[in-house]
């Protein structure tokens, strides 16, 4: 996309000024004696100058720029006032010729000052903290007393186990006499058959009784 251009008054002013000032500056170095593309050379020489010098006083309003922005700025005024009819441009006196002749030396140095001087803006190196000295504590020669030993908390005595209560005998079970004397018959079968005494098992499968009640026929018949 044409940006459209805007017309700036003060940028054609600048323009003019500037179209002029060189015009001048070329006319009267060529009067010098200064003929051909250094005719031209000069107004180029004097206006960066002035631009540069310029440029560094946005910056830093130093006492070397602004010397070099007063040798630029005559150097311009006194070019587009000679002429103006002042002096005649068929005759250029010799102290003009000088000046003219000297300028671009004069210029290489205004120039390679203000390029290499240091601005003021420029930080300052940092410094680092200079380390403080630590200080030595004088111990003294004898031996650190020992430290007192940590009392030892008492003992918790653990409370003995309490003694078992005596169990109590278990109730003896109790027998019918009626069963005991067909236990006392199935016994005596047993002993008949095979010539030993019934055992608490068997005496138990033959009358279908628990195994306790078993047991206490056993100990009856015994």
């Amino acid at each position: 996309m044409i940006r459209s251009i805007r017309i700036d008054a003060v940028l054609i002013q600048a323009v003019i000024a500037g179209a002029l000032s060189f015009a001048h500056l070329h006319d009267l170095a060529e009067a010098a004696g200064q003929t051909g593309w250094k005719a031209w050379a000069y107004p180029v020489s004097v206006d960066l100058l002035l631009v540069a010098v310029w440029r560094r006083l946005r910056t830093e309003r130093s006492k070397l720029a602004w010397f070099w922005f007063l040798v630029a700025l005559v150097a311009s005024l006194g070019a587009n006032i000679a002429t103006a009819g002042l002096l005649d441009l068929d005759h250029v006196p010799a102290w003009l010729r000088i000046l003219v002749a000297g300028w671009p030396a004069l210029a290489f140095l205004g120039g390679t000052l203000l390029a290499h001087t240091p601005t003021g803006h420029e930080p300052a190196p940092t410094r680092e903290p200079a380390s403080r000295p630590v200080p030595v504590v004088d111990r003294p020669s004898s031996a650190p007393e020992p430290a007192p030993e940590p009392e030892l908390a008492p003992e918790i005595a653990t409370p003995e186990p309490a003694p078992a209560l005596p169990q109590a005998p278990a109730p003896a079970t109790s027998v019918p006499p009626a069963l005991v004397d067909h236990a006392r018959k199935v016994a005596s079968e047993h002993r008949t058959r095979t010539g030993a005494d019934i055992d608490t098992a068997t005496l138990r499968a033959r009358l279908g009784v628990p195994e306790d009640l078993a047991g206490a026929i056993v100990a009856q018949l015994a």
